[in-house]
């Protein structure tokens, strides 16, 4: 189980160092697709450096007058 754990803890970190040098860290998010795409970035790990560049788009939905 640590085994588990250790790897996925590895596996964020360099999904952290890839965001990082993309410049994700640069400012706070302006809307939700950064947001989004920082946390799949993250997330997708080692994958970025195989050629993975995820990116998400997403719409919040605005209040009515």
């Amino acid at each position: 189980m640590r085994i588990v754990g250790a790897l996925i803890v590895i596996w964020l970190i360099i999904g952290g160092v890839a965001a990082w040098q993309r410049g994700y860290f640069g400012a706070a998010p302006g809307n939700c697709a950064e947001a989004g795409t920082i946390a799949i970035t993250i997330a997708a790990g080692p994958l970025n450096y195989m050629g993975a560049n995820p990116q998400i788009t997403c719409e919040l939905p605005q209040p009515s007058p």
